[in-house]
C-alpha cells in the first residue's frame, strides 16, 4: 500500500471500517471521529492548505451548531452556502447536520457571466430555497449580501460573523436528527432561470452511500480519495465529501478553479498521497490529456489508483482510451476505469461497471438507432456508426426500467426512457408539488428525463430525452453532431459545438442549429470554417444544418461544467449570440 508524501491525515483509521451503514449523517460522523482519518485542503499546486481530522470537524461542527441553533434557527429551516472547496464549507455544512438544518450548497461564480448575472442566480437560488440563513467565504460576503437583500434572511456573511467557536462547550444542548428529515439542498446544475431544489432525505444519503461503498466501489480500509470536484454538485458532495466522511476515509481535496489551472496536480496528489479512488466528469480526463500534450508529466504513480470513475455527462470512448494509453507508463490501468450513471433526483448513483473489468463499448449502427430505436451492430465496412460506453448495473435494493413512450417495458437493445426506483430517491423536488408529480410516480418510479437501454442487465445511457433532435423521423443526439465536427474539423476544440433543433422558417419543422466557437476575425478563416462544419454535417450524419458562428467562450455550461444546450438556443434566440466578430478576435 502507498504511504501518503508529507503531513496528510493518514490512509487507514483506527477504526473498524464502517461503509456508511449509519442512520443519519451526523452519527456518521460521531463514529468517524473517533479515528485518525480526515480532510486534507489543498491549493492548485498540491500544496497543503489545512489538515482537518474528523475529530476537530466534529468538534468544530458542534460548536458552530450550538451558535445556529442560539441565533433562533430551527430544525427543518434551511441555509444557503457558497461551497467553496475549504474547511469552512464542510463545517458550516456539518453544523448544519447537528442543528437539524437543510443545508442548500450554492455555486460559485466561474460558471456565470460577470457579478450581477451571479448575484440574481444566488437570489433566485435564496427565494426557491426559502433560506433563514446564508454564508459565503469572505471574498464574496458582499455578493451573496447583495442577493440576500430584501429577502428577510436573518443570518447572511461569513462563519466568522458568528464570532469565536472556542468559547462553546462541545456538548451544547443540540436536536436530535432523525432518518426522515432532511439532509440537504442539492440544486439542479442546468436550472439557471428558475433554479430547482432536489431534496434528498437522511434515510435516502445514507441509502445511497452504504450502496456506493459496498457495491459500486467496494471500499475497505485501505481506501483513500482525492478530489477536485466542486461541493455544489452532487458528484462532488456527496461522492467525494460525503462518501468518504460517511467510511472513515481520509480525502484529498483542491480546489475545482485550481484543478482548470493546472489539472495534473489533480494526479499529482493520487501519486503522492496513494489515492485509491478519485471520479471526474469526461472533460476532466480531457483537460489532463490536453496538458499532458504540452507537459510530460514526470515522477507520476498512479498505481494505487483502482477506481478511476467517470459520470457526470456522456462518456467518450476515445478519451478513455486515450487516457489509459498515455498514462500507462505511469502505472495506471485500463481495467480501473469505472463508467457510472447517476443523478441528483437519486441521491447520486444508480449504476456501476463491474470493478476491475475493463470498460465495455458498443459500436452502434447509427442509422438503425436513429430510425428505428434499436440497438445493432454496424455491417462491416458500410453505413455510420457510433461507440456507446457501458455505465454497468443497477445497485443492489434499486430498480431500473427501460420505457417506451406508453411507459411499457422495453426488452434488450431498445431505446427508451430510463426510469428507476428504490430507497435512495428524493423525497421531492422542494417546494415544487407538479414538477414532483411529474417526475415521480404514485408507486415510486423516477423518470430520470434520460434516454438509454439495457444489455443483460447492463445499462447505457444514449442522451437526454429534452437535448434529442428529431429531422424526418430522426432521432438524433446532439453530442453525435457536435463530436463529429469537432474531430473532424482542425480549428476545434472539444467543446466548440453545441447542436439543438429549432422550428424550420417555415414552421412546419425542426431544423439543426450549429453553434461554433471561433477565435478568428479573418472572413476567409471564418467562412472556412462554416463550410467545413456543414460538409461534415451533410457527409457524416446527411444533414442540412444552420452553422452560427460566435464568439469563444461564449457557449453557456451549468454550474457543474456541462454544456446547456438549452439555454444556448434561448440566448441565440433571444439575441445574445449573434454571428459575428468580438472585439479583439484574432
Amino acid at each position: 500500500m502507498s504511504t501518503p508524501k508529507g503531513r496528510v491525515t493518514p490512509t487507514e483509521s483506527a477504526l473498524d471500517f464502517r461503509p456508511a451503514d449509519f442512520p443519519t449523517l451526523p452519527e456518521a460522523l460521531d463514529y468517524a471521529a473517533g479515528g485518525e482519518t480526515g480532510i486534507a485542503f489543498h491549493d492548485s499546486r498540491g500544496k497543503l492548505a489545512e489538515l482537518l481530522p474528523y475529530a476537530i470537524l466534529r468538534a468544530q461542527a458542534r460548536r458552530l451548531a450550538a451558535r445556529l441553533v442560539a441565533a433562533g434557527l430551527a430544525p427543518g429551516e434551511r441555509a444557503g452556502i457558497l461551497a467553496e472547496s475549504d474547511g469552512d464549507f464542510v463545517r458550516a455544512f456539518m453544523a448544519c447536520q447537528y442543528a437539524g438544518l437543510v443545508p442548500a450548497p450554492l455555486p460559485l461564480p466561474t460558471a456565470f457571466g460577470g457579478r450581477g448575472a451571479y448575484v440574481q442566480h444566488l437570489r433566485r437560488m435564496l427565494v426557491a430555497a426559502g433560506a433563514s440563513a446564508a454564508f459565503a467565504p469572505a471574498a464574496l460576503r458582499d455578493w451573496l449580501g447583495e442577493a440576500a437583500d430584501g429577502l428577510g434572511i436573518r443570518l447572511c456573511g461569513t462563519l466568522g460573523d458568528l464570532g469565536d467557536l472556542d468559547d462553546l462547550a462541545e456538548d451544547a444542548a443540540l436536536p436530535r436528527v432523525g432518518s426522515d428529515d432532511l439532509a440537504y439542498l442539492q440544486f439542479s446544475s442546468g436550472s439557471t432561470r428558475f433554479p430547482v431544489g432536489v431534496a434528498v432525505t437522511q434515510a435516502a444519503l445514507m441509502a445511497n452511500m452504504q450502496a456506493i461503498a459496498r457495491h459500486g466501489l467496494g471500499m475497505g480500509p485501505a481506501d483513500r480519495c482525492t478530489s477536485w470536484l466542486p461541493m455544489y454538485h452532487d458528484m462532488g458532495l456527496i461522492g467525494f465529501l460525503l462518501t468518504p466522511l460517511a467510511t472513515q476515509r481520509s480525502l484529498d481535496l483542491m480546489p475545482t478553479s485550481g484543478f482548470a489551472r493546472r489539472p495534473l496536480t489533480w494526479l499529482q496528489l493520487i501519486s503522492d498521497n496513494g489515492g485509491t479512488l478519485s471520479f471526474s466528469p469526461n472533460f476532466g480526463y480531457e483537460l489532463c490529456l490536453r496538458r499532458a500534450r504540452t507537459a510530460a508529466p514526470q515522477g507520476l504513480d498512479l498505481s494505487s489508483w483502482r477506481g478511476a470513475g467517470i459520470g457526470g455527462d456522456m462518456i467518450r470512448a476515445a478519451v478513455l482510451d486515450e487516457f489509459a494509453e498515455t498514462f500507462a507508463p505511469f502505472g495506471f490501468r485500463r481495467e480501473a476505469l469505472v463508467p457510472s450513471y447517476g443523478m441528483a433526483e437519486t441521491t447520486l448513483a444508480i449504476s456501476f461497471h463491474d470493478l476491475g473489468r475493463a470498460p465495455v463499448v458498443d459500436a452502434v449502427d447509427l442509422d438503425r438507432l436513429e430510425r428505428m430505436g434499436e440497438v445493432a451492430p454496424p455491417d462491416r465496412g458500410a453505413g455510420r456508426a457510433r461507440s456507446f460506453v457501458g455505465c454497468g448495473r443497477v445497485l443492489p435494493g434499486h430498480e431500473l426500467e427501460v420505457r417506451d413512450e406508453r411507459g411499457r417495458p422495453l426488452r434488450d437493445l431498445q431505446v427508451g426512457r430510463i426510469h428507476v426506483r428504490g430507497p435512495s430517491l428524493m423525497r421531492e423536488y422542494f417546494g415544487r408539488p407538479l414538477d414532483t408529480q411529474a417526475a415521480l410516480s404514485g408507486d415510486g418510479w423516477l423518470d430520470t428525463g434520460d434516454v438509454g437501454y439495457l444489455r443483460d442487465g447492463m445499462l447505457t445511457v444514449t442522451g437526454r430525452a429534452k437535448d434529442l433532435i428529431i429531422v424526418n423521423g430522426r432521432n438524433i443526439w446532439p453530442q453525435d453532431l457536435e463530436w463529429s465536427v469537432e474531430a473532424e474539423v482542425g480549428a476545434l476544440r472539444t467543446g466548440d459545438a453545441a447542436a439543438f433543433s429549432a422550428e424550420s422558417a417555415d414552421g412546419r419543422d425542426e431544423a439543426v442549429v450549429m453553434l461554433v466557437q471561433c477565435r478568428s476575425a479573418d472572413p476567409a478563416v471564418r467562412q472556412a470554417l462554416r463550410d467545413g462544419v456543414a460538409a461534415v454535417l451533410r457527409a457524416r450524419h446527411g444533414i442540412e444544418g444552420e452553422v452560427v458562428l460566435v464568439p469563444h467562450n461564449s457557449l453557456p455550461h451549468t454550474s457543474s461544467g456541462k454544456l446547456s444546450r438549452s439555454r444556448a438556443r434561448r440566448m441565440l434566440l433571444d439575441g445574445h449570440l449573434a454571428d459575428t466578430v468580438t472585439a479583439g478576435a484574432a
